[in-house]
């Protein structure tokens, strides 16, 4: 894109935007669901299967999705169950152990262009600064953000543990996105979404920002334009070398 204006604040999604954590989720779904569909007899996972159902939802909505696909249908079940539990919430919570455990084990580095990227932004003062904040469907942002090395640099973070507790629809629903903005005091169209999923564009669009800016990292240029974003970049710090920052 010839030139990037950031308004007044920056809605940053986490997984695929700022953190490659969106390859340890993969990792962790494939786990999941490579051994549970064939337990099932259903047709086997595929990594499209993950931008198709997953990618960019709620954890919950992700599973009911996938199992929707095959025609599987649990019991929605409590948050609070084990991961053995054959339900939504059990499913979902065994991924969840899959993702903690190679987070611990490996830990997690940000992407140098989301950094350098974020690093603009902050160098912005006076009437040109901007506001950012981290907008994400996983209950682990800030475990990832303080695993990254970032937490420090966001006073707003609306999560899926946010969402949960305080009742907030989730991605593709512009809710959580409307939430950040509102907490830092700037009006949807004064902010620009940044997004890798089709779910999270589509929130974006849905909640007419003044910006959706797309983050290539697999889900599709067309498919990111179809579902909502203005714009695609392969990565954000191309914003920043090609001089593109407004």
């Amino acid at each position: 894109m010839s030139r990037f204006d950031p308004l007044d604040a920056v809605l940053f999604d986490l997984d695929g935007v700022l953190t490659p954590t969106a390859e340890v989720h993969q990792l962790a779904w494939a786990r999941l669901f490579e051994a549970y569909l064939a337990q099932r007899g259903a047709a086997p996972y595929t990594d499209q299967d993950y931008f198709d159902h997953i990618d960019g939802k709620p954890r919950y909505d992700g599973v009911r999705s996938l199992l929707a696909s095959r025609g599987i249908v649990l019991p929605e079940g409590d948050p609070t169950d084990a991961p053995e539990t054959e339900s939504v919430c059990g499913l979902g919570n065994r991924k969840n152990a899959v993702f903690t455990s190679v987070l611990d084990d490996d830990g997690v580095a940000p992407y140098p262009g989301s950094v350098a990227f974020l690093d603009a932004l902050a160098a912005r003062t006076g009437d040109d600064a901007v506001a950012v904040a981290v907008v994400s469907s996983s209950r682990n942002a800030r475990a990832v953000l303080t695993a990254a090395g970032l937490i420090d640099r966001f006073a707003v973070v609306v999560d899926g543990q946010v969402a949960a507790e305080r009742g907030i629809a989730g991605k593709p629903a512009p809710d959580t996105y409307l939430d950040a903005a509102a907490q830092l005091g700037v009006s949807a169209d004064r902010a620009v979404v940044v997004e890798d999923a089709t779910s999270g564009v589509a929130a974006g669009r849905a909640g007419d920002f003044g910006l959706v800016l797309g983050v290539d990292r697999g889900a599709g240029r067309d498919d990111l334009i179809a579902n909502g974003a203005d714009a695609v970049v392969d990565d954000l710090g191309d914003l920043v070398q090609s001089g593109s920052l407004a």
